[in-house]
This record gives structure tokens, sequence and C-alpha cells, in this order.
């Protein structure tokens, strides 16, 4: 059973894997308000002893960890999702866990079930949701009639390892974003690949809308980009400098200068306010008020298992050795 949630005034977080992300996860919570970093655990003894040192918390093992949390943040490498998860669960602890959710979908369907059974949240790290830019992104698409959307996330290669390909480690974002966003079923779907760095997927979905998003580690630009092409505007996002803007009918105009007639176009372009705030900080605020609350969190363990059937899908058709085409 879950941790009493009327006893959580304040809430006892940890987080298992202090790596390149968890750290950050550590870094979040020692500085939400109503919120103590009351442990960190590491496979790596002196990792997790200085991210403890640094934010004030202690390092101890798993089980340690987990008698001593009413929350965790799991941000070990993919291969150990479920095993560390599930054991989560079943010590009755609510559980964020860093995307992508889980390797086997079936497992992560058991995840979920074992989560409502025990009253706990479970809730997938799929921080550009929490993107300040995504949220008014999410407020301005229903009132659009989209024809189409691009998008591209785009950078150098990593200075890390990483075992991930471009589709689960970066395309997986915008897919989530992507179907956050429509109520429309995707109706076809094909994609291309350099190799396992480069891919570009381009959907149709039954109203008639399409989308193209490109995901590669090859480009020594850093690029989040996303852009709506609807009947009445053009909607820029980018994800970096967490910014929306909408470019609304042009105005045509003749203007004379020096005795020489020019047509131009003056673009009406609104700029939404948008909260500054890191996403990460977004993301685990929801978190807890999820688990103070009892309420379903922002980001599904369902969510996730429906980017994860798509991440698949592309993956087969842009991963997978294709047929050689012969000229006749």
């Amino acid at each position: 059973m879950s941790r009493n949630r009327d006893s959580l005034e304040t809430v006892r977080a940890g987080v298992i894997g202090v790596g390149s992300m968890g750290r950050h996860h550590a870094r979040v919570y020692s500085e939400l308000p109503g919120v103590t970093l009351a442990g960190v655990s590491d496979v790596d003894e002196q990792q997790a002893a200085a991210v403890a040192s640094e934010y004030n918390s202690r390092a101890m093992d798993v089980d340690a960890l987990l008698d001593a949390v009413d929350v965790v943040s799991v941000a070990v490498p993919t291969a150990y999702h479920y095993d560390t998860v599930r054991r989560c669960l079943d010590n009755g602890v609510h559980v964020l866990v860093e995307k992508p959710f889980v390797e086997d979908r079936d497992r992560g369907r058991e995840l979920a079930r074992r989560a409502t059974e025990r009253d706990l949240v479970l809730q997938v790290g799929h921080i550009e949701r929490f993107n300040p830019a995504t949220r008014v992104l999410a407020d301005i698409v229903p009132d659009l009639d989209v024809v189409a959307v691009n998008v591209e996330r785009l950078g150098p290669p990593l200075e890390r390892d990483n075992d991930d390909n471009v589709v689960m480690d970066l395309m997986v974002h915008d897919l989530d974003i992507l179907l956050s966003l429509t109520d429309s079923d995707v109706r076809s779907l094909s994609a291309l690949a350099r190799d396992e760095r480069h891919v570009t997927v381009q959907l149709q979905f039954d109203d008639e809308s399409i989308a193209e998003l490109t995901a590669s580690r090859l480009t020594q630009q850093k690029v989040r980009r996303l852009s709506i092409t609807a009947l009445s505007c053009r909607v820029n996002v980018d994800f970096i400098s967490q910014t929306v803007e909408i470019h609304r009918r042009s105005l045509p105009e003749y203007v004379e200068s020096d005795g020489d007639i020019r047509y131009r176009h003056e673009s009406v372009v609104e700029r939404p306010m948008v909260e500054n705030g890191e996403p990460l900080k977004h993301e685990l605020t929801a978190f807890v008020d999820a688990v103070r609350e009892g309420t379903e969190p922002v980001v599904t363990a369902h969510d996730a298992i429906t980017v994860m059937e798509w991440v698949d899908e592309i993956e087969s058709v842009a991963l997978d050795t294709p047929q050689e085409v012969r000229p006749r």
C-alpha cells in the first residue's frame, strides 16, 4: 500500500541513479518547498556520496532509500527501469521514471497495473510536456485548423555514453508532444534514416493533417523547434528559448521609394506570454502535487506506452535493413 497522503505535509524524496540526469533531480528536490531530499542511491558509490554531499542529503543503498522516502525518481539506464520501478512500487513508493519508460510494453502495462492496485502515482519523465512553451502551445492548438506540423530536434554527438538511437533518445519527446496535442489517430507512417543518428518521419492523421519529425545527433547546431501551419496562422515554438510566435495573415502593401513601386507583405506577429521556468522543476512539482492530491499524473504510463508503440513502429520502418532497390 502507498504511504498515507494525509501525512505528506513534507514529502520525503529520493533519487535512484544520480548520473547526468539524476543529479538534476536531486538538485530540484532539494529546492522544492515542502519537499526534503531524504537520500540518493547509485551503483557508483562515490558518485552517490558526492551528489548527497552537494545537496545536503545521504547516500544509501536502494533498500534503505525506499524505507526512507515517499516518492522517488528513477534515472537508471533504460534496461534497469522495469526491475527498479517494480521494486519501488512493491515498497509502496510513488515513482517518477525517466523516459523511455521500459523496453517491453507488456512489462510497462504490468507496472501500470501494480501502481493502480497499490494506489500509487507512476509518472513518466517526458520533460518537454512541462516546458512553459509547450503549455502555451497546448492552449493554442484546440482553436486551430491544423494543416501540418514540423518538428526538429537536432544536435551534435553526445560526449557521454548512450545506447539509445535518436528515435528513442530524442524523437520520443516530440512524439509525446504531438500525440498529446491531437485527438486524431495516425493513418499512415513513413520514415527514412541516414543511420541511427539521423531519422526523419512523416505521419498523416485521420483528420488529414500531416506531421514531419526529424531527430539528429549529426548536426553542429542544437535545435529544438516546432512549427504549425494552420489555415489562419503559423505558430513557431522554440523549446530552448521557451518562446512562441503566432504569425497571422500578412497585410499586402504597395510602397513607393525613390519613384519605384515595391510590393511587400507585413506580417502580424503575436507573442503570447510564456512563463519562465525550468521544465524539470515544473515536472517534479507536478509529480509531488499528484502524490499529495491523489490525482492522475500529467504523463501517465499509458501515455508513455502509446509513444513507445510508435517508437517501435518508426524503428522498424526506418532502422531495419531496407531492401535494395536496383535500377531498371
